[in-house]
């Protein structure tokens, strides 16, 4: 016989499933970004159809959002997506949560938002991350992406 998860593997993961989903969107948002093709080009965003927004320069406005949106979360909820990403990408497993937080907590280099924001596929290791934990953010991305009233509630 099969047993199913069916709920969450932790009981406080330390960041709500809203906030969670709406920076997994500014993630996406951010990655969707593209190296800057030519610093020193000489046409103007209304030319070029503002394709210009999806290079990754210094003022980008997806990174600027994202920053500021880990940033005015507190050091546990930072600490909360730091673990998270880690568990994503595979560098923890689940039954392991709890020391990844810990690490999480120890590492803090003062600049998380920076540390989060350089690293590919942010969204999807987040993702991923709270899949691992059995939280199914679908239907609260969703709900965020339909209100984006939500999306700027961090």
């Amino acid at each position: 016989m099969k047993t199913i998860d069916t709920g969450p593997k932790v009981e406080e993961l330390g960041v709500s499933e809203n906030t969670l989903a709406a920076i997994i969107l500014e993630a996406r948002t951010f990655d969707a970004t593209m190296p800057e093709v030519d610093e020193d080009e000489g046409s103007n965003d209304v030319d070029d159809d503002e394709i210009s927004v999806l290079e990754d320069q210094d003022d980008n406005p997806a990174l600027q959002v994202l920053t500021e949106a880990i940033k005015s979360l507190s050091m546990e909820e930072q600490e909360t997506l730091v673990a998270l990403v880690w568990l994503g990408r595979g560098d923890f497993d689940a039954d392991e949560w709890d020391e990844a937080r810990a690490m999480a907590a120890e590492r803090d280099n003062g600049d998380v938002a920076g540390y989060l924001a350089g690293i590919p596929m942010l969204g999807d290791y987040l993702e991923a991350g709270a899949d691992a934990l059995g939280i199914n953010l679908s239907e609260t991305e969703a709900q965020t992406m339909s209100h984006p009233q939500k999306r700027a509630e961090f």
